[in-house]
């Protein structure tokens, strides 16, 4: 959410930040309604003074005795009190307009974001591994020989309908042994606590880490009201939500792997096939909550954190600066990174790592205590995937794909699969 503040002292710089997104002339609704706001404030806290005074004035009138006074003043009091309550209630009125509105404005881009309308805009930034020669056409994941006894679309069909996945055997395994490599590579290496997270969560935990109010279509609701988490952004960022964390503590740095719940409401039409995006997925997330110092570096560590996956796993790929116009809803800049699909034969985006600046903060006043004094400030937030674990599965699988239907395993992986090495024509790992 925004500063009101600052949009106040600066309502130019406010705007032309949101013309890189698309977005132009916000300022003067936001400025009228929180001018209206302030208006009635102030006018309940003037008619809150004259009552004030009113009623000291009622008990020397009566102690005087001087009833008819003492009447005017009584009937005075009693209409001040009924005009204070209809201001309150309109300043309240205006105070969740003024709120309805900042929540609904995505977040300011960093200066250094490019400006762009889409995906064609983004600017590629590293990349990372030479996607592999093959002899014979390299087929999808979901039609690879070896693959297609432990990846069962129509089960999960009958089970839950479209856009489902039931796993099994050796496919289950090298998916649990994916998700298994990259915590340990991001506790053990990265520095990061791994957390054990709820996917239930209730409409504060949504609406801190922004996908409420815009996003609601996006996720799922139980009837009871608690929301299935998108991602584990949600949970662990929401940690610190009306927290004051003090500065010594900071960076804190997160990793959980859940299940992640989406309804894909504007994705009809887009990658049927396989499971490249499905309802119910798994996911390894990454939150690091920082000072405002520190945010930018941390973006950069991150990526980083999520690059090294993939570089263990011998997987090309590369990265990208997403343009204003393909920016997420709280970002304020996003790397994305893409790893090569033989099948497909492109770079599929298999991260996403935003630094957010106290976007998502403010929805949750989370703040920090500095170190040397002074008042509590608002804290950074990023996420990231590290990675997306079903995409990660598809990337081993393609990449890995023999002519005779076969897997070759990662090296990095095969301590997690009990030292196979290779998933055969048949489906079974040797």
């Amino acid at each position: 959410m925004h500063d009101i503040r600052a949009i106040r002292e600066n309502p130019a710089a406010f705007d032309a930040a949101l013309a890189r997104r698309g977005l132009s002339g916000l300022s003067s609704e936001i400025l009228a309604i929180d001018e209206a706001r302030r208006a009635k404030i102030l006018a309940a806290e003037t008619a809150q003074a004259a009552q004030n005074a009113a009623s000291k004035e009622v008990g020397a009138a009566k102690a005087r005795g001087d009833e008819r006074e003492f009447e005017r003043l009584r009937a005075l009091v009693a209409e001040t009190k009924a005009e204070i309550a209809r201001l309150t209630a309109e300043a309240g009125e205006e105070d969740a307009r003024l709120r309805d509105i900042l929540m609904g404005i995505p977040n300011l881009p960093h200066d250094d974001v490019p400006a762009g309308a889409d995906e064609n805009d983004n600017v590629e930034i590293r990349r990372w591994g030479t996607p592999r020669a093959f002899d014979f056409r390299p087929v999808e994941h979901y039609e690879i020989a070896g693959v297609r006894p432990g990846m069962d679309f129509e089960t999960a069909a009958k089970l839950s309908g479209a856009r489902f996945v039931l796993l099994r055997g050796a496919v289950a395994r090298i998916h649990r042994a994916l998700a298994q490599f990259m915590l340990d590579l991001h506790t053990t290496e990265h520095g990061l606590t791994e957390t054990m997270t709820p996917v239930l969560v209730k409409d504060e935990a949504m609406y801190g880490t922004n996908q409420l109010p815009k996003f609601a279509e996006d996720s799922y609701q139980t009837t009871n009201g608690w929301w299935l988490i998108p991602t584990s952004e949600v949970t662990l960022t929401n940690t610190v939500a009306g927290e004051i964390v003090e500065e010594a503590a900071l960076p804190l740095r997160m990793t959980a792997h859940t299940q992640c719940f989406r309804s894909e409401a504007g994705s009809a039409g887009k990658d049927t096939a396989g499971m490249l995006r499905q309802h119910q997925f798994e996911k390894v997330e990454m939150v690091s909550i920082t000072t405002p110092e520190t945010s930018l570096a941390e973006h950069e560590r991150m990526t980083g954190c999520a690059q090294a996956v993939l570089e263990r796993l011998g997987l090309p790929y590369r990265t990208v600066v997403l343009c204003t116009g393909d920016m997420g809803f709280g970002a304020r800049k996003t790397h994305d990174i893409e790893v090569w699909l033989p099948g497909q034969n492109r770079y599929r985006e298999i991260s996403s790592v935003s630094v957010c600046g106290d976007f998502q903060a403010r929805r949750m006043n989370a703040r920090y205590r500095p170190a040397g004094g002074g008042k509590p400030d608002f804290v950074h937030t990023l996420n990231g995937s590290g990675l997306a674990v079903g995409r990660c599965l598809i990337a081993v699988l393609e990449n890995g794909q023999q002519a005779d239907g076969s897997v070759t395993m990662p090296a990095a992986l095969v301590p997690y699969l009990g030292g196979k090495t290779r998933l055969t024509a048949e489906g079974a790992l040797v």
